[in-house]
């Protein structure tokens, strides 16, 4: 998710716009600031890019998430369906806000499955959190369809996938709301930074008061606005909000190279037979920042996996299963319920429980897949070079254990 690979003058440019006027925040200050409103032109520019109605940039897709779940009215004793494939963000949001995360199994394409959220609904479900994982879309149909028949939240965490799309939609404008990072390592990078986006105009209208301490921004200045409700300091600074500006009229171009990239390193691996590749819902909406492919077992997945790393060619390649940040299996603190702060009674007694919860379905995919992050700056050798060490190192192992190659 590599927007910080290109930058150049077009940052440059937004950023020193706003070291010119020295007013680094996003409110107030109207005289010497001189017009420069790096914060507004970017929310701008995202509305027109993702064609909606609002953006309310925050400062990460963490704020972005606490944000959303205020606004939408979700707190203490709602429960919030999500995958157990995701970035740790997406639980720590919930318990932020005093609900229940409840964790169900992902299919084959490393989202949501359908049938595990039905399964998970309860009386105290609130809303219905699909993430969109390394670029590509859960499968939003059959997820609307469910919350339409509950009557709940969906909710869209499109942290890693802005620019997606479902089916001709936007991925975050497909549910109530949708939500962004742009922290280091996303598509489009603001350093740190995050979106809210909605079609709602009430919502929309709760998200700019919450994340900047309640103001409603109606009064003349700052310290005439009105505080109709409480609220939190989530607010992006204009040296972040500038820096977003060129990264996002970037997109187009970042994307087109992308899709060239991954294009051309799953020819290649898609020539092992034993490889196969994650179920992608609507292929067009794909933002190619990974390729994910799979192997048949668990065990030959590990010997790959060791086998990268032996030969030095690991690095940008990624085995979720074990991985610390994203797969619940190594969540511990999660299902210890390890909080600084006392947790609420029903938080509690839901986190303990993930102990003893059976995750097969999904630790029979997230065990066998491994996750290429594709550069920007590949040359056709260097993605040709990486593809052709990727397979080599699968057909030593499948050769090794006797599989047919």
């Amino acid at each position: 998710m590599p927007g910080f690979e290109l930058f150049g003058p077009e940052e440059r440019k937004e950023v020193n716009d706003v070291l010119e006027t020295g007013i680094l925040m996003r409110y107030g200050f109207d005289g010497p600031r001189k017009g420069i409103w790096k914060s507004r032109e970017l929310e701008a520019e995202i509305c027109q890019q993702l064609s909606v109605r609002h953006a309310q940039l925050v400062s990460s897709g963490t704020a972005a998430l606490t944000a959303a779940y205020a606004a939408l009215g979700i707190g203490a004793g709602d429960e919030v369906i999500m995958p157990v494939f995701t970035f740790v963000a997406s639980f720590e949001c919930i318990l932020s806000v005093g609900a229940v995360p409840v964790l169900v199994d992902v299919d084959e394409s490393l989202t949501l499955d359908p049938e595990a959220v039905r399964r998970a609904i309860t009386p105290r479900t609130k809303c219905v959190m699909p993430v969109h994982m390394c670029g590509a879309m859960a499968d939003l149909d059959p997820l609307l369809q469910i919350c339409k028949e509950h009557n709940l939240i969906l909710l869209e965490d499109a942290c890693q996938s802005f620019g997606g799309r479902y089916k001709g939609k936007y991925l975050g404008t497909i549910g109530h709301a949708g939500t962004f990072s742009f922290d280091f390592v996303k598509i489009v990078t603001c350093a740190e930074g995050g979106a809210v986006i909605t079609n709602n105009q009430e919502l929309y209208t709760k998200l700019d008061a919450y994340a900047d301490h309640g103001h409603d921004h109606k009064g003349v200045d700052r310290g005439a606005d009105l505080h109709p409700f409480i609220g939190y300091n989530f607010r992006i600074s204009e040296l972040h909000a500038a820096v977003g500006l060129a990264q996002v009229r970037k997109l187009d171009q970042f994307l087109a190279l992308q899709r060239k990239n991954q294009r051309e390193l799953k020819a290649i691996l898609a020539a092992v037979p034993e490889v196969s590749f994650r179920h992608i819902p609507d292929p067009d909406g794909d933002i190619c920042s990974f390729l994910t492919w799979l192997l048949p077992t668990e065990e030959i997945t590990r010997a790959v996996v060791q086998e990268l790393k032996d030969s030095g060619v690991l690095a940008g390649n990624f085995y979720w299963y074990d991985n610390n940040w994203h797969y619940i299996r190594k969540w511990d603190h999660l299902k210890e319920a390890a909080s600084l702060y006392p947790l609420t009674d029903a938080q509690q007694k839901a986190l303990l429980a993930l102990g003893r919860v059976d995750f097969a379905a999904s630790d029979r995919i997230m065990s066998r897949c491994v996750s290429t992050a594709i550069g920007l700056l590949w040359t056709e050798e260097q993605t040709r070079e990486k593809g052709e060490k990727i397979a080599a190192a699968i057909r030593k192992v499948v050769s090794r254990a006797g599989t047919p190659v």
